[in-house]
């Protein structure tokens, strides 16, 4: 094993065999972007949520990445929906709920900003952590989103981030942060860890293949992929979301560094080139690639433990 964790052809991990490994699975079900159109089989309403949810914690998800959709399909953080979803999700099982600060692309998350600009709503984003959430996504990134021939941007100024961990501390929920580059971990996250606000174990979230749509995010590839790896803080769990036909050769290679896994429609829509995907399908196979490996998925209480959240009373 190298000095800073990654895989050297031992596996190994921190003196132990992988064969000891527990791996966190996150589905990523719905997303704020894609539609039925692309891919009837992403679940948008709270009950096809909670249904597709289920039978992918039965599969070995451990953590759900949650979007909220509107009852006409665009997207929304309107907490009422948010936590229809949870509870729904919650009667059937003891997944890790994790809802989204970012949103998506249209519907309530949408309004016009100065000089014309399609601006994210940010009173809209912070309604993400108004639902019961044991975790929440924070990308703490400004960027301009190119989707559909439009422009929109997502501000998150360093105040803003600080606002979403800010309140995501006071709350007790434990961030997820998404980082679409090298910068965004090194200038915005780590500002706010060496301010307090968060606590080891971090959980930080790699999103990569999203440079055709978002500005300033990274491409996949081994090399961008290890090169962030190795820049994560002492204390630092891991995955990556990467997208499109990056998902599994991505997830795969962070099984090899020693990281964690998520898959979803959110993030990819195809099983294999031509053929679309469904939920299950991607956890199903993301479990056998963990298993022939050595590993095995971690239930939620373990990926709690893992990633220092509060265990649920039983």
């Amino acid at each position: 094993m190298l000095g800073n964790g990654l895989y050297d052809g031992t596996i190994k991990k921190g003196g132990r065999d992988m064969a000891e490994r527990k791996v966190i699975v996150t589905i990523a079900p719905t997303g704020g972007m894609a539609s039925k159109e692309q891919n009837p089989n992403i679940p948008t309403q709270p009950q096809e949520i909670a249904d597709d949810v289920y039978r992918c914690y039965d599969a070995g998800a451990s953590v759900v990445a949650v979007h909220a959709r509107r009852p006409d399909d665009k997207a929304t953080c309107n907490p009422d929906i948010y936590r229809e979803i949870n509870e729904r999700i919650r009667e059937k099982c003891d997944i890790i709920l994790n809802n989204s600060t970012g949103g998506g692309i249209n519907g309530d998350m949408i309004k016009e900003g100065p000089e014309g600009f399609l601006e994210l709503s940010w009173e809209e984003r912070l309604k993400g952590m108004e639902a019961g959430a044991e975790m929440c996504t924070l990308d703490p990134t400004t960027i301009v989103a190119n989707f559909e021939g439009r422009e929109i941007i997502m501000n998150t100024s360093p105040e803003r981030c600080r606002e979403l961990a800010t309140k995501m501390q006071a709350k007790g929920i434990k961030p997820e942060w998404e980082v679409f580059s090298p910068t965004h971990l090194l200038q915005d996250v780590m500002t706010l860890l060496k301010e307090g606000l968060d606590e080891q174990p971090y959980f930080i979230n790699f999103v990569l293949g999203a440079d055709r749509g978002f500005q300033g995010a990274m491409p996949y590839s081994p090399k961008i992929l290890q090169d962030m790896v190795e820049l994560i803080p002492e204390g630092a769990n891991f995955n990556v979301s990467a997208i499109g036909p990056s998902q599994l050769n991505a997830a795969l290679l962070s099984l090899l560094l020693g990281g964690h896994v998520r898959v979803g429609l959110e993030d990819n829509l195809y099983y294999e080139r031509g053929v679309l995907a469904n939920n299950v399908q991607l956890v199903e196979r993301i479990v056998r690639v963990i298993r022939e490996l050595g590993m095995e998925p971690a239930t939620p209480e373990e990926a709690r433990e893992i990633m220092g959240l509060k265990l649920l009373a039983a």
